[in-house]
């Protein structure tokens, strides 16, 4: 596969990384990431991985913009409080990069519909709002021999991470969190709050880290950093990093 003139210019300042290059980005043009969650995080990563163009993007909230929305997620507009944020989500992408494939599901993901969802994806970037869809979703990577970069924001903090517990030795998503939670455990942006440029870094840094996914064997850039949980405090501000290990007994990914 090779690049259109109009591709590589577009491209350029990717190409002329040395640890990108023209292999890299073909890589990413002929991807597919399947984004869960439009909100904080899936705003701003759904336009970074739009602007390094993977070639296709699958968009899935069941959601509508909210006017509280718009002091983060960016994508959105006051016009557009009511509306389906999957379906605002595809055509912003029409917009900004008209070569690029949207496949859109405006419902929210459970045991019966993920398989079908994300069956297909080289990578799926979860950056949705509650653990019981999380764990849904881990499990079907899982399944589906997925890689996950998982995603989450609160007031100051962030964190985000790469899994592959469908590869011998590595933790998935579960093997992180556990087994105890559902969709009431989880701390709300609107209980808690959350500084509007924490979800842009934090958007941003999770499309860093999936594009690290998907150029691994193509450019020096692929290294996906399995089970590595970057760990961002905004207040000080500091970046750390914790190594999260296979559960053997895990149900997700043990055994």
């Amino acid at each position: 596969m090779s690049l259109p003139p109009d591709r590589l210019e577009r491209f350029a300042r990717h190409i002329v990384l040395p640890e990108l290059g023209g292999a890299g980005q073909v890589a990413l043009s002929g991807a597919h990431v399947a984004i869960v969650g439009l909100g904080g995080i899936g705003s701003p990563a759904l336009q970074y991985l739009a602007a390094a163009g993977i070639g296709t993007l699958t968009v899935i909230d069941r959601d509508v913009v909210d006017a509280s929305n718009l002091q983060r997620q960016t994508i959105y507009r006051e016009a557009d409080v009511g509306r389906r944020k999957a379906d605002l989500a595809a055509d912003w992408v029409s917009k900004f990069d008209g070569s690029l494939k949207v496949r859109v599901h405006a419902e929210a993901v459970g045991d019966h519909n993920a398989a079908r969802f994300l069956e297909g994806a080289y990578l799926v970037l979860d950056g949705c709002d509650n653990f019981a869809t999380r764990l849904v979703v881990s499990d079907t990577c899982v399944r589906l021999g997925i890689p996950l970069t998982s995603a989450a924001i609160g007031r100051f903090q962030g964190q985000v991470a790469n899994f592959a517990g469908h590869l011998a030795g590595q933790a998935c998503y579960r093997c992180f969190v556990g087994d105890a939670f559902d969709a009431e455990d989880c701390d709300t942006c609107a209980e808690d709050g959350v500084l509007g440029a924490v979800a842009g870094f934090v958007g941003a840094f999770a499309a860093m880290q999936a594009v690290r996914v998907l150029v691994q064997g193509k450019a020096a850039l692929g290294d996906p950093q399995w089970g590595q949980l970057h760990l961002f405090e905004g207040l000080v501000p500091s970046l750390r990093t914790m190594r999260i290990v296979k559960d053997p007994e895990c149900r997700g990914c043990g055994g």
